[in-house]
Order: structure tokens, then C-alpha cells, then sequence
């Protein structure tokens, strides 16, 4: 009682303004993660003309999603265990460590190894942001922030190939790697200055690791089937099938493990509360949605509507800078009402409206269009992004923040596996389809993969089959990302309005299966040490 006194005597001023910085700290971090994808792949066919390989190319980007999904959970639980602060600067350490010795790699083994292990610390990045921002910030005022994380997801995403290019064409292809550590450093430095969280008694319970196992070997076996579906290997094949049985098996046996675990990587009981269930589709399906976009909207204006690589990615700003006003918006509203049910049902009605748009364009559809279409899907993104992660963690106990905040990340993260493989695979099944009915001839053997360069030597006739086929196979694409999507309103619909935990007086609520869990009589004191 004398220390709620005391929090709610304290000036409110420094406290928010340490908060900030801390955020500060927090968002670089995040950039750090969100960034090395988009940055490495402009410079892949550099990196290809140095060190050959073109055979094991996929992997190096494969290496580094595998890691970075099957440690997210790990990174999670770790967290609730031990601290937050120290794992979390474990994993920016990791994340740096993989990013020079990348930026070493003398082949592509080499290469595909060190990638692997940045994945690894990459994978406690996302989630030590979030898990530090829930523990510090309760979820009452926590929308205030997630302007802030919307906006560093654009800047990444429309930066990225713009900084990776500039990087490769005047420092060279290492240096897409070597970026990483003066932005690590600062992060690094004001994490390990400002950032204050209260004391926590270092668990004694042994870790899990045979539920960790499985969990990865599942997550592992996901991914490529994901990854390698439809590419690699056909979908009916041997190693798919024989991938997709060694998942499921996995999965089940990490299920039965978690019941019996004293300290289980994911507890169970965390998805008896309807909530955070319902928050884990919705996050699957925006992830699915997210990820197939941005791979098939440059694509398509590239084709079709015959922008230039760099073009394509300024003309997905309409999505980005409308889900990141969208998302500063709703967390501004978020925090002044508590109220928060109203933004997944809405954001589920825009990405549904959005994608069927998008479905729509074809060869004569103008940029005006399809970027007042992507604005769409952008508002609907945005009312989605980060309101998932506010309900699935304010579903949760304290204890429980790490494992909440990986099993939502990592829904995301599978959903945008599915997504680029499922929409990916339909893609290019319809261009190969519609380039063999239109008389494409061998001029399309990688059909879906021309560049502008290529096509504009194309002769007229296969150049339009082509982006008729680009049309009809994004068409397709979208259809089938627009009828998935209507999962996500589904869910939004059975969401219960929770009062968000506030600042000093957090709700008290009980533990029921569509409550918050108990309430957070430590909220002030997290306030105050930060």
C-alpha cells in the first residue's frame, strides 16, 4: 500500500520520459530485427556473384527464418525464468556475433551457418521488445507506443532494399551485414544504461528441454515444408510428406509433454483463456495476409503496371503509412478509452474489403487505384498489427508476459510461412497455367520470377500473356488471401471486452478462461523502477 502511495505521489513527468527512452532503445532494436531480412536480400545476387553457391541461395534466407522461429518461444520462456534484461541483451550479443561472422563468411556454407546463428539471436528480439514494453508499460497506456512500432515496421519495410542496395553498390555486400553492429551498439548502451526492471528471484525450476525440443523440431518441420512446397520438392513428395508427418508427430508429443512439465516452454493453460486464443488466429491470418502482400504488390506493379524495382517498393507506401497512422490512432484511442474490441472486428472488415479490392486489378488497373486499394488493406493492418499483442498479453499474468508475447509472435511469423507458400504456390501455378493457354512458350520457364529488365525484351505477344498471367495469377492470389482473412473477423467477432490493466489501480479480474488472469499489484512499482 505505502508503495502505490508513493507511485501515485511520484511526478509523472521523468517516469514517462524515462519510459520513452527506454521505447527508444526498444524500437532500434526492432529495426535491428526487421531490417536484416529486407537489407540482405537486395544484396543476395552480389553475394552470389562472390561466393557462388547459387544452388544453396534459399538457405540463407531459409537458415535464418528456421532459427528465428524455432528459438522464439525459447527466448520467451527464458525471459519469465531468469529476467528480461539479461536474456534480452543475450540476444542482441548473439544477433551481432551471427551479424560479423556473416559479414566474414569466405562461401556459402560458411554463410548459411553464420546466418543461422543470427537467427538465433533475432529470434529473442521481437519478443524480449514486446515482453519489456508489456512489463513495463500496462496495457491501458501501451497503445500510446504502438504508433511508434507501426512506424519503425514502414520504415523497414520501405528503407530496407533501399539502404541494401545503396550499401552493396558503394561498400560492398559484407557491409549488409556489418550495418547491424553500430546500430546494435547504441542499442546495446541505452538498454544496458536506462532500462531498470524490478527484481526477480532466478527461477530454480529446470528448464524444459525436452518440450523445447520437440517444439523446434515441429516448428523446424513447418517451415520447410513452407519453404520448401511447391519449390523445392512437390507438394505430394516423399520429404514433404515424410516433413509434414515428422511435424505433426512432433507437435503432438510436445503437447502431451507440456501437461507434465513442472516449467513447460509453453503453457498450456495460457490458451484456456479466449482471448488470447482468439488474438493467436487473428495474428496468424494477418501475418498470412501481411507477408503475401508485400511479396506480391511489387510484383504485380512491377509486371503489369511497369514501375521499377525501386518504384514498387515507394508505391507500397499507401498500405505502410496507412497502417502506421491507423495503428497511432487506435492506441491513442486505446489508451484515452480502455476500449479495444471495436479495432479487431474493424481491422478484420478492412483486410477482408482491402484483399477483395485487390483481387480486382487487372492489366488496366491505374497506380491511383491499386494504391487507394492498398490503402485499404493498410487501415485494416494497422487496427490489427499491434492490438493483438496488447489483448493476447493483457490475457496473461505477469509471469507469463515472455511466453505470451513469443507464442503471439510466433503465430505470426507461421502465418506468414503459410501465407507466402499457400498464396505463392497459386501464384505461379496460375501464370504457368495462363502463359501455357496464351502461347507463352519456353520465353517462361521461371514464368513468375521476370523482372522488369526481362520482360521489356520480351516480343509484344508474350510480354502481354505475361502480364495478363501476373494479373490473373494475382487475382487469384488475393481471392484466396480475402477468403482466409474472413477467419480473422470470425475471431475478432467472440473477442470479450476486458478492461485493460491501468497504471496504478490495475483492474482486479479473475482467472476465469475470459478474464485477464490476476491482476498486477506490482503495475506501480514496474512504473516507478523503470
Amino acid at each position: 500500500m505505502a508503495e502505490l502511495k508513493k507511485a501515485e505521489a511520484a511526478p509523472a513527468g521523468p517516469r514517462v520520459r524515462s519510459i520513452r527512452v527506454v521505447v527508444l532503445a526498444l524500437m532500434i532494436t526492432m529495426l535491428l530485427a526487421m531490417l536484416d531480412n529486407l537489407i540482405v536480400g537486395t544484396a543476395m545476387p552480389t553475394i552470389v556473384g562472390d561466393l557462388g553457391g547459387m544452388e544453396h541461395l534459399s538457405w540463407v534466407v531459409t537458415a535464418y527464418t528456421l532459427a528465428t522461429a524455432a528459438s522464439t518461444p525459447i527466448w520467451g520462456k527464458l525471459g519469465d525464468l531468469y529476467g528480461r534484461k539479461g536474456i534480452f541483451l543475450t540476444s542482441i550479443v548473439i544477433f551481432l556475433i551471427g551479424s560479423v561472422l556473416s559479414g566474414m563468411a569466405q562461401d556459402m556454407n560458411q554463410l548459411i551457418g553464420f546466418r543461422a546463428v543470427q537467427g538465433l539471436g533475432a529470434g529473442g528480439l521481437m519478443v524480449g521488445v514486446m515482453a519489456i514494453l508489456g512489463d513495463l508499460v500496462p496495457p491501458r497506456e501501451r497503445g500510446k507506443y504502438q504508433g511508434m512500432m507501426a512506424g519503425v515496421m514502414a520504415v523497414a519495410m520501405i528503407g530496407g532494399p533501399l539502404v541494401g542496395g545503396a550499401i552493396t553498390d558503394h561498400l560492398g555486400w559484407r557491409w549488409s551485414f556489418y550495418i547491424n553492429l553500430p546500430l546494435g551498439a547504441v542499442a546495446l548502451a541505452m538498454v544496458t544504461a536506462v532500462l531498470h526492471l524490478p527484481g526477480k528471484e532466478r527461477s530454480k525450476a529446470k528448464v524444459d528441454y525436452l518440450g523445447a525440443a520437440l517444439l523446434t523440431v515441429g516448428i523446424t518441420a513447418i517451415v520447410l515444408v513452407t519453404t520448401w512446397g511447391g519449390t523445392e520438392y512437390a507438394w505430394t513428395s516423399a520429404v514433404i510428406m515424410e516433413l509434414i508427418a515428422l511435424g505433426v508427430a512432433s507437435l503432438v508429443g510436445f503437447l502431451f509433454v507440456e501437461t507434465k512439465a513442472a516449467e513447460p516452454i509453453m503453457p498450456l493453460h495460457i490458451f484456456r483463456n479466449r482471448n488470447f486464443t482468439l488474438m493467436s488466429v487473428v495474428g496468424f491470418m494477418a501475418g498470412f495476409v501481411m507477408f503475401g502482400a508485400v511479396l506480391f504488390l511489387p510484383l504485380y506493379q512491377q509486371s503489369v503496371q511497369g514501375a521499377s524495382a525501386t518504384n514498387s517498393g515507394l508505391l507500397l507506401l499507401p498500405m505502410l503509412l496507412s497502417m502506421m497512422i491507423v495503428s497511432l490512432v487506435a492506441g491513442r484511442i486505446t489508451t484515452s478509452t480502455g476500449k479495444y474490441k471495436v479495432f479487431p472486428i474493424l481491422g478484420s472488415v478492412l483486410m477482408v474489403t482491402g484483399l477483395f479490392l485487390l483481387a480486382t486489378m487487372d492489366t488496366g488497373t491505374t497506380r491511383f487505384t491499386s494504391g487507394v486499394y492498398m490503402a485499404v488493406l493498410g487501415a485494416g493492418m494497422g487496427f490489427l498489427m499491434q492490438i493483438t499483442m496488447l489483448v493476447a498479453q493483457n490475457s496473461v499474468e505477469l509471469k507469463d508476459m515472455g511466453v505470451a508475447s513469443s507464442a503471439t509472435t510466433l503465430f505470426r511469423t507461421l502465418g506468414s510461412s503459410f501465407g507466402v507458400a499457400i498464396m505463392g504456390a497459386l501464384f505461379t501455378g496460375r501464370v504457368q497455367d495462363e502463359m501455357a493457354a496464351r502461347g507463352g512458350g519456353g520465353a517462361t520457364e521461371a514464368s513468375a520470377q521476370l523482372d522488369a529488365p526481362s520482360l521489356a525484351k520480351l516480343p509484344d505477344a508474350v510480354r502481354e500473356a505475361y502480364e495478363y498471367a501476373v494479373a490473373s495469377g494475382t487475382h487469384l492470389a488475393f481471392l484466396v488471401g480475402g477468403s482466409v482473412a474472413v477467419v480473422a473477423l470470425l475471431a475478432a467477432l467472440f473477442v470479450k471486452e476486458v478492461p485493460l490493466r491501468g497504471t496504478v489501480k490495475p483492474e482486479a479480474s479473475d482467472s476465469g478462461g475470459d478474464g485477464t488472469g490476476p491482476g498486477r499489484p506490482g503495475a506501480a512499482k514496474e512504473a516507478q523502477t523503470v
